[in-house]
């Protein structure tokens, strides 16, 4: 007997597991690839192996506190995926470092020059980000070096041992980075795909409270399946940014991506499947993805009947099922749980029950195929004794999938590129120099011996930064975390006062905790630094409350420097930024939607899985844009909602246009599932209204309309009876058509653009 969370299923028990694994899925679930924990403790065994041998060698003060910063720039900077790479641009880097070092000696007292020099340096260091990454981390290197050099006084004469601690800074660097944090592409992309099925678990975890929520409980249960299916799509969306690297075989890569989208795909339709279950109407798919949306209107109490109870119990299962580990066959009892699941893709043993949740138990069989597909792609051949024909004939439908894929080949696109002031990297180099310049004057002004601190504020804002929005909601951020950090800094130097190595202790505490958390929270992390800065000043004798409080004038200077810059040199506004990001999510939207319905209909294969990734990655550039029309500060409510909304109604899209991407390549394998030319023109009302709305976008005097219609299927034609003729595919296809279709209708009030009468 297998025993799980203490819930029966025909003699099978979930498995709890100890507590360790229970705490390791957790960690995994909230770090995917433990990206975050590796970035923290890369960084922060750096500087401590650093601060080691420095303290062996009797350092000065100075030089630990340079050497700190050092190793922590080597550790940051470098940003490639594969080692060999990240091996060069290190070495390099080391070059740069000693240069930037011995410019900031010898400017150090030439204020004029030292000035026009560092602005030149920022110009350089944020277009050299147009290189890609060696480009990017050799700026930032040369960067922060330069600060360093301010930091700690560098001088001429202290140049020679500036130069030992920098070189084994980035020594100690590269023997954590290939020593230590020892970490590979195929080892991030298989604790990736380990966090996927975490993930994918908490999902089921959470559909299933929504079905057991009452009146009372439901909204915010719906809240919690909302970010965890949110959740799920990015760890989908990190592993397709990982497949390249991860592994050399391109047909295994492929296969990967397949199964992870249908996991991603069937999750989500069970989530849908459930709201229509506990709605008294038909739910509308929106409500899966608006923030804040309440359930469907009419949602009853949770019902204890036979039926409910079965759903209870099959979820549960199917929680189990993703949640097996690696290599755990299960015997016969795990193999009845498969099967039994599978057989609701046939409509076997479909429980008597509503319509509605009849289509849950279909969900949760489609869920179950698609844990099956994942778990063949990623443990190899299954034990295959105990099946039942319905789980026989999902395997070959899998088989059958995987030899198409791996005989697909891959098309290769060109992407535009902008020339001249256009180019988003020679615009930002221009605004951080100008912002830059107005920091050092300003700066100045405030300190002669800390303006660099503007400075940094100034070029900090701009990192992946692309509108005035963007950079006013980062600077808000980083001078809250300043201001809480200069608190926080005040009490830890009382605290810590002369005791150097508990200071430093703390500083390597809060530098982990800073790249840690920079993902989640920008306040979060200059909280952090602010913090560790205040024990480095008390370190170097340098600390008084009114540093601490110069620290934060100087940081929103650089804020304020950064949004003027940005406002009045090569602006890009906000709305005319989403607006542009909009009009890309709208033409990657008719590329699947049409590339989909066209194979659907009997067309020529495409590689429709890539162009539905594009759009997800189209999506996720407008939700980043759009966050300073969406943040809690912004005083335009009515602008906000509309934003989210938008946002919303986009989500749904994709959410459709990938099923249909999905179901479409299943065309060439399943000799069960038939082309049905009849929805080429079902598709065409979808299209035009896309290129109505995408006309509105761009153009706001533009005069067409958005066409709304009878339903797709009224579209297809029937025969002598009337009856619509189309098989269960088929009736699937058109059942994302429509929702498709409406969500495009759906958003033309919001971005008014307006709609023909119904035509009849």
């Amino acid at each position: 007997m297998i025993t799980w969370s203490g819930r029966e299923y025909g003699g099978v028990r979930a498995a709890e597991g100890p507590v360790w694994a229970r705490l390791r899925d957790r960690i995994t679930a909230s770090d995917p690839g433990l990206l975050r924990l590796a970035a923290g403790s890369r960084t922060a065994g750096a500087i401590a192996l650093t601060l080691a041998v420095l303290g062996v060698l009797r350092a000065p003060v100075a030089h630990l506190v340079a050497g700190a910063i050092a190793s922590m720039v080597a550790t940051f900077a470098i940003r490639e995926k594969q080692r060999p790479e990240q091996a060069v641009t290190l070495a390099l880097g080391l070059l740069v470092a000693l240069v930037s070092v011995s410019l900031g000696a010898l400017l150090n007292t030439r204020v004029v020059a030292g000035d026009l020099f560092f602005v030149a340096l920022i110009f350089c260091a944020v277009y050299s980000r147009r290189f890609g990454d060696r480009g990017t981390a050799l700026g930032l290197i040369g960067f922060q070096i330069y600060f360093l050099s301010l930091f700690v006084g560098a001088t001429p004469a202290t140049l020679p041992g500036l130069y030992g601690v920098i070189a084994l800074a980035f020594a100690c660097s590269a023997f954590v980075r290939f020593a230590v944090v020892y970490e590979t592409p195929a080892g991030i992309l298989q604790r990736l795909r380990e966090a996927f099925r975490v993930r994918l678990a908490q999902l089921v975890a959470a559909q299933t409270a929504l079905l057991d929520a009452g009146p009372d409980e439901v909204d915010k249960v719906l809240a919690e399946v909302r970010d965890r299916t949110a959740r799920l799509h990015e760890t989908a969306m990190m592993i397709q940014g990982r497949l390249e690297e991860g592994t050399s075989d391109e047909a295994f890569a492929r296969t990967v991506q397949r199964r992870i989208a249908d996991a991603e795909i069937a999750a989500e339709r069970l989530g849908l499947m459930l709201l229509g279950a506990r709605s008294a109407e038909r739910a509308n798919t929106l409500t899966l993805h608006l923030p804040g949306a309440p359930a469907p209107a009419g949602g009853p109490s949770p019902v204890r009947d036979e039926q409910a109870d079965t759903l209870r119990r099959d979820l549960s299962a199917l929680r189990m099922l993703v949640l097996r580990p690696v290599g755990e066959g299960g015997g016969t009892a795990m193999a009845h749980v498969r099967n039994r699941l599978l057989g609701y893709r046939e409509e076997e043993n479909l429980p008597p029950a509503t319509p509605a949740v009849q289509d849950v138990f279909r969900a949760v069989g489609e869920a179950a195929r698609a844990v099956l597909g994942l778990r063949i792609a990623l443990d190899g051949p299954q034990d295959e004794s105990d099946d039942t024909p319905a789980t026989a004939r999902s395997r070959e439908e899998l088989d059958a999938e995987n030899a198409a894929i791996e005989g697909a080949e891959e098309s290769e696109g060109e992407e535009e590129r902008a020339t001249g002031l256009r180019r988003p990297t020679t615009r930002a180099a221009v605004q951080v120099s100008v912002g830059s310049a107005l920091a050092i004057v300003g700066g100045e002004f405030l300190s002669s011996q800390r303006w660099y601190w503007a400075v940094l504020t100034c070029w900090i804002v701009f990192i992946n930064t692309s509108s005035t929005g963007e950079i006013l909601v980062k600077g808000y951020r980083r001078l809250l975390g300043t201001v809480l950090g200069v608190v926080a800094g005040i009490v830890l130097a009382g605290l810590v006062g002369p005791h150097t190595w508990t200071a430093l202790a703390l500083v390597l505490v809060f530098v982990f905790a800073m790249f840690y958390t920079a993902p989640l929270s920008y306040t979060l992390m200059s909280f952090f630094v602010t913090a560790a800065l205040g024990l480095l000043y008390t370190l170097l004798h340098t600390y008084s409350l009114s540093v601490l409080v110069l620290r934060v004038e100087e940081t929103a200077l650089g804020a304020a420097c950064g949004v003027v810059a940005a406002a009045l040199v090569l602006p890009v506004r906000t709305d005319l930024r989403t607006n542009d990001l909009l009009g890309t999510v709208l033409e990657r939207l008719t590329d699947v939607a049409d590339a989909a319905v066209d194979q659907l209909s009997g067309g020529p294969p495409a590689d429709l899985l890539d162009q539905a990734r594009d759009l997800d990655r189209a999506l996720g550039d407008l939700r980043a844009a759009t966050q300073p029309l969406t943040h809690p500060i912004t005083p335009l409510r009515a602008r906000r909602s509309t934003a989210q909304y938008v946002v919303a109604l986009l989500e749904t899209c994709a959410y459709h246009a990938r099923s249909l991407a999905a179901t479409a390549e299943l065309l060439p394998s399943h000799p069960s599932i038939a082309a049905d030319p009849r929805l080429r023109p079902a598709c065409g009302r979808i299209t035009r209204n896309i290129a109505a709305i995408g006309a509105h976008v761009s153009d706001e005097h533009a005069t067409v309309e958005v066409e709304a219609g009878p339903s797709i299927a009224s579209l297809l034609e029937t025969d002598g009876s009337g009856a619509r003729r189309y098989d269960r595919i088929t009736g699937r296809v058109l059942r994302h058509l429509q929702r498709l279709d409406e969500a495009v209708v759906g958003l033309a009030r919001p971005l008014g653009v307006p709609v023909a009468a119904r035509k009849q």
